[in-house]
């Protein structure tokens, strides 16, 4: 059997943590900027991990399991 494939847009959006956890950016920060509270763009500024119930989505992306 081949091997997986990482897929190249998760690769650019995910990174792992050194305990094995998913770490990922928030949206909505990208654009329409002015319409937004400085303290909502501030909070969407930080990482944030993976929720649990992607986490197995995500891995199989990254070629992980």
């Amino acid at each position: 059997m081949p091997k997986m494939k990482t897929n190249p847009g998760a690769k650019k959006r995910f990174t792992l943590t050194g305990t094995g956890k998913i770490k990922r950016k928030h949206a909505y920060k990208s654009h329409i900027l002015t319409k937004k509270e400085t303290k909502r763009k501030r909070n969407l500024t930080y990482f944030t991990l993976v929720d649990k119930a992607d986490q197995d989505n995500v891995k199989r992306l990254l070629a992980m399991k």
